[in-house]
């Protein structure tokens, strides 16, 4: 939870210097009158390249100012530590849901005891006095089983406001180091606007200059991409003939949500600008085929962008996302390339087992602790990147085995013990890479023999498991006599391993599948 220097540089060094809040020591620490102990050494602070760069964060008054500039920062960044981690996204959507229910089961609920009819005896006074205790305890009782899914939701809205409080932060602790480089009051910093205000405006210019130009004709290409813009007019989206718009390499911000005009707009290009967010109007481009956001500020993609049915390629790689809309996956159907590398995704929905048409997932350096069994249901994927998830990453599904299309699978720099038994099932498959996991299965020395090996291997496993479950499975039926158990055991274990010697030969030798191989798969 504390800020990353990467992305935090100077927050990270000013909360590195405010005192840590912590847990008294423990008793055996405390001070022995017959074993005085030295005074303990303060630890050692951490070093900073920064303070090299920025000279003047060594100044005392620099620092003060730093610090009461992010105190709000260092009270929540204490709290969250008490409260925990941020859910799973799919988890906080499923709370949302079950609050819904509620609600929708109260207002039922309430309605019934309000349409009861009045007993005759009883005065309409006191007939309305007991509905309203009636409803109360039933508002109580149901309030209190919204408790739990309310405590979630509130989490995550306290974590995405302390995101957004550590961008703040660092961008008031930039003003005040550039007041103290400039020689001014580090305690007034509210100048120095007025120049990026008239840089804007010029840029702004020489967009309506493009958009003047692009507004008396029919135009389907705009490249803008390098101009250093900062801003993106509202009446960009007058040009409703556009079909590429390439805005990429620039130093946006914000897409206004004009775009969604652009109804003939089949590819959008945005990568390496300072976007932190995606209009939800881009749910209306309903014609669009291709969209790079890679190389921004996002943390979350849009609900809305579950819209775009027409997508094909998804580009969000070398972004912040920590997850993906719970729907996404049902929605786009059509798309057959997914990018989401160099993020802080740790876990996909399960509805991206609904993607039944995507060819390529490259979810690479990521924080994924494993795949959704949906994962089976892809079975047009041909190459899937699952590498540098690191120590999250330590199994496998079953279902991976269903995949029967793939013919490249990344699983290098993860830790992975064991390889499912399915994955002999993967006959396309041509490139597995394994390097830097403490596999145990396969061994070693069979990884590096080739996918091939490996999938004998797994052929041979799991065929020495069958062969050990299989006289307890048979003892276990009924109505078989001692004599047919034994008829039936003697020819399955023959051909069974008549096969695996098959299987193995055929390995060796080079040759191609034999009949035993075809025989083994029905077996499987």
């Amino acid at each position: 939870m504390d800020p990353n220097p990467t992305n935090f540089p100077i927050l990270s060094y000013v909360m590195s210097k405010l005192p840590s809040i912590g847990p008294k020591r423990a008793a055996a620490n405390e001070f022995d009158i017959e074993q005085p102990k030295s005074p303990p050494q303060p630890p050692p602070e951490p070093h900073f390249d920064i303070t090299e760069r920025m000279p003047h964060l060594t100044d005392p008054k620099v620092i003060t100012a730093m610090r009461l500039a992010v105190a709000d920062v260092s009270q929540t960044r204490s709290m969250l530590k008490t409260l925990g981690e941020r859910p799973y996204h799919e988890l906080v959507d499923t709370a949302k849901l079950k609050l819904a229910e509620i609600e929708a089961e109260l207002a039922k609920r309430i309605e019934e005891i309000v349409l009861s009819p009045r007993v005759p005896e009883m005065e309409r006074e006191d007939w309305r006095s007991e509905l309203a205790v009636k409803e109360n305890e039933l508002r109580k009782a149901y309030e209190k089983e919204k408790e739990e899914y309310k405590a979630l939701i509130a989490l995550d809205e306290l974590h995405e406001a302390y995101e957004k409080m550590l961008k703040d932060a660092e961008q008031r602790l930039e003003k005040i180091y550039e007041t103290a480089v400039a020689g001014g009051d580090v305690e007034a910093i509210e100048q120095g606007s007025d120049e990026k205000s008239e840089l804007k405006e010029e840029l702004n210019e020489e967009v309506i200059a493009i958009l003047q130009e692009a507004l008396g004709k029919i135009v389907e290409r705009v490249d803008l991409s390098g101009r250093q813009l900062r801003m993106l007019p509202e009446a960009f989206g007058k040009i409703h003939s556009l079909i590429v718009l390439n805005l990429s390499n620039n130093q946006l911000t914000v897409i206004p949500d004009s775009i969604a005009s652009l109804e003939s707009l089949e590819e959008l290009h945005l990568s390496s600008n300072l976007l932190e967010s995606l209009p939800d109007s881009i749910g209306l481009l309903f014609s669009l085929k291709i969209l790079d956001v890679s190389g921004n500020k996002l943390v979350t993609l849009p609900d809305s962008i579950c819209h775009c049915r027409s997508l094909v390629e998804l580009d969000a790689s070398f972004n912040k996302l920590s997850y993906l809309p719970t729907n996404i996956g049902y929605e786009l159907v059509n798309l057959r390339r997914l990018s989401l590398s160099f993020n802080k995704l740790r876990s996909l929905p399960t509805s991206v087992g609904e993607m039944k048409s995507l060819r390529l997932l490259d979810v690479h350096f990521n924080e994924l602790h494993g795949l959704p069994l949906s994962f089976g249901k892809l079975t047009n994927l041909e190459i899937v990147n699952l590498s540098n998830n690191f120590s999250d990453l330590t199994e496998l599904p079953d279902t991976i085995g269903d995949l029967i299309n793939l013919k490249e699978l990344d699983l290098s720099n993860n830790q992975i013990h064991e390889l499912p038994d399915t994955i002999s099932r993967l006959d396309n498959l041509a490139v597995l890479k394994l390097d830097e996991n403490p596999l145990v299965i396969p061994p070693k020395e069979v990884v590096v023999e080739g996918v091939e090996a490996v999938k004998a291997y797994m052929i041979k496993r799991r065929l020495d498991i069958l062969l050990a479950e299989e006289p307890q499975v048979m003892l276990g039926e009924m109505g078989q006599t001692p004599t047919g158990l034994v008829t039936r055991s003697t020819s399955w274990l023959s051909g069974a391993v008549s096969n695996v010697f098959g299987t193995v030969a055929g390995y060796l030798g080079g040759g191609g599948k034999s009949d035993a191989d075809h025989y083994l798969n029905q077996q499987l």
